[in-house]
């Protein structure tokens, strides 16, 4: 008897569990997956992850090694010695590294010595501030010594008011060995103050240890060259952008060899996000967007031979490849997410065209949720085109119900929208709680070819605006939509969107909601810190009164100019140590609207930069982004 009791008991505690659905406390002690790389004797995945505490407001990170075939994982301490130390030379003899080093006098007291309390910082030019710290004269430095106790580093950017590692983000892998230890190759943009805020022509730099001499290998390219690697057989390849001043121009794989340098991606209509070589190095696998995903490709490398150049997909499905980890046999091991999961590793099997997971961080967790739906939909433009829209419906959605509806606009304004998982813009999450949420793969976005990724610049307020309409209106026609209660969200470039949508939209929308948002080009151009940015995006500056495109982002395209059609409630969020998108952008707009007597809330974060870092201030802000909508839609 009581064995036919605990069935349907066992069946209804199931069936609560997978009625639990994505919170923003639950999103917040997911485990975040970082591959360290496979370890030396190829056995091992090396990993980390890294477990937010909103309680205690920091994260932990632990170590843990992952047979490359699948199994159970083992916590380690350290992995020193596990892993090729890159920074080591072939040879063993050297060490590589980097450091900040004080070059430049900024501050009051470097100039004024008996006024030590002074908190006075003196520029004779821009790059003042970069992303979220001010500019104290100090830069990263790559240095190298003997790899023995006690030797001496020696700096080999000696004296130079330039950066490598690049900042903000960059790191060792700005810099690597060449394969007869002769030399270290580094990332540079070797341009300062007002010439480095216009630029990005970083350049990859080759130092001599024998000579102490520093030559230029990428001098001809004006644009970026980045992520500098060896392939096996010794032919140095980077990543390539060859315009300068466009930070989203086509990236191309480049490879010198035998004194050429040849472009492997140049025929091919995508970009590439980052590559490796395979083992015998005759082919380069990669990872770039298409079509609203991040998938797995591979070129074969001719050398001098006749044979063409191919670039072939190898990957489908509605997730993205993220992270190339190695490989093990036939195997390719990388990350993976879609957007009801955070990276986990997995292997793919190239001969067998085959997925296998081999880490289970949330799986637990995920399999207790009841989980949103991701649809494709395509809809025709006002240009005629087709464009990919991604609907994600709420879990356990019931197409006899009417649904409150969010278009979700995406920043960049280049950057791809695809499967991805974000810890703050979770569209799985809004999904949770009861909305659909419409995300257009609109002009300028990745994965639909060159055209159409670069249809953007120039043309902010243009045809991408009329994109966004087209895909809300096309879901707003279905009955499962409640198009009375229409919201629209986004952050940086999509803050731009929310903020000029809310000034012609025709009543579609009942609430809005702009995160760290341009709204107005003309004091973004005086404040935000890589002018190369704006000059490329807006076509010029506000002063160049002869220059028509120019005068057209900071009038017809700016969002301030129609502040007297706002008419529906805003929450707008700002960031302090955002010099991206100044402070000044949110203020002036939570002004505007106040002033006006719309209903709008300004949610302030004093130490966060672009983006929400800290997990309480995390929380917050998911709680403040729901209560907008519960109260105004």
């Amino acid at each position: 008897m009581k064995k036919i009791l605990l069935i349907p008991l066992l069946m209804m505690s199931l069936t609560a569990m997978a009625q639990n659905v994505m919170t923003p406390e639950l999103l917040w002690k997911l485990g975040r997956v970082t591959p360290l790389g496979i370890s030396k004797d190829g056995k091992n995945i090396v990993y980390k992850v890294t477990t937010p505490s909103v309680q205690e407001n920091k994260s932990d990170t632990k170590l843990y090694i992952l047979p490359v075939n699948g199994g159970n994982p083992t916590e380690v301490k350290e992995t020193k010695d596990l892993l090729k130390d890159k920074n080591i030379s072939p040879d063993g003899k050297y060490i590589v590294y980097n450091e900040e080093v004080k070059i430049e006098k900024i501050h009051g007291k470097d100039f004024y010595p008996e006024l030590e309390k002074s908190d006075v910082q003196i520029y004779d030019g821009l790059n003042y501030r970069h992303w979220d710290t001010w500019n104290e004269g100090k830069y990263n430095h790559v240095f190298y010594k003997e790899n023995k106790e006690g030797a001496v580093g020696i700096d080999i950017l000696k004296g130079e008011n330039f950066d490598s590692p690049q900042k903000p983000f960059g790191g060792d892998e700005d810099y690597i060995w060449s394969p007869d230890s002769k030399s270290i190759l580094y990332v540079s943009k070797k341009k300062a103050g007002t010439d480095y805020a216009v630029s990005t022509n970083t350049n990859i730099f080759e130092y001599n240890l024998e000579t102490g001499k520093t030559i230029n290998r990428t001098e001809e390219n004006l644009g970026y060259d980045t992520a500098p690697q060896f392939s096996p057989t010794g032919n140095l390849t980077w990543l390539q952008m060859k315009r300068d001043g466009y930070e989203a121009d086509k990236n191309d794989l480049i490879v010198s060899f035998k004194g050429i340098k040849m472009n492997l991606t140049a025929n091919w209509d995508g970009t590439v996000d980052h590559f490796i070589w395979s083992t015998d190095g005759k082919k380069v696998f990669f990872v770039a967007p298409i079509d609203g995903t991040k998938q797995l490709f591979e070129v074969n490398f001719p050398g001098l031979t006749k044979i063409a150049i191919n670039v072939h997909q190898i990957t489908n499905g509605e997730f993205d490849v993220n992270d190339l980890v190695g490989f093990s046999g036939d195997n390719i091991i990388v990350t993976r997410t879609d957007m009801n999961h955070a990276a986990e590793i997995f292997s793919y099997n190239l001969k067998k065209n085959t997925w296998k997971q081999l880490s289970n961080v949330n799986t637990t967790t995920y399999n207790s949720l009841a989980l949103s739906k991701t649809e494709r939909r395509y809809v025709t433009t006002t240009d005629g085109k087709k464009m990919l829209v991604w609907v994600v419906l709420p879990p356990n959605f019931d197409p006899s119900k009417k649904y409150p509806t969010l278009l979700y606009c995406q920043g960049g304004p280049q950057s791809p929208l695809t499967q991805f998982y974000s810890y703050r813009w979770n569209l799985q999450l809004m999904a949770a709680n009861g909305y659909i949420v419409v995300a257009p793969n609109r002009r300028g976005m990745q994965g639909h070819g060159v055209e159409w990724n670069e249809q953007i610049s120039k043309d902010w307020g243009g045809q991408v605006i009329q994109d966004y309409l087209s895909a809300i209106d096309d879901v707003a026609k279905e009955k499962y939509v409640d198009a009375t209660r229409l919201g629209c969200v986004g952050a940086s470039y999509g803050g731009y969107s929310v903020f000029y949508l809310a000034g012609m939209h025709n009543n579609r929308f009942k609430t809005f909601i702009a995160h760290d948002g341009i709204f107005n080009t003309q004091s973004m151009y005086g404040t935000t810190e890589e002018v190369f940015f704006t000059n490329w995006d807006f076509g010029g500056n506000y002063w160049e009164k002869d220059n028509a495109v120019a005068q057209k982002a900071y009038t017809i395209f700016n969002p301030m100019t129609m502040v007297e059609k706002w008419n529906k409630p805003i929450l707008i969020i700002q960031g302090g140590k955002d010099f991206r998108v100044p402070i000044g952008q949110g203020q002036e707009a939570f002004q505007a609207a106040q002033l006006r007597g719309i209903k709008s809330r300004f949610l302030y974060f004093p130490e966060e930069n672009h983006w929400v870092l800290k997990p309480q201030n995390a929380q917050i802000w998911q709680g403040e982004f729901f209560k907008w909508l519960k109260e105004t839609l």
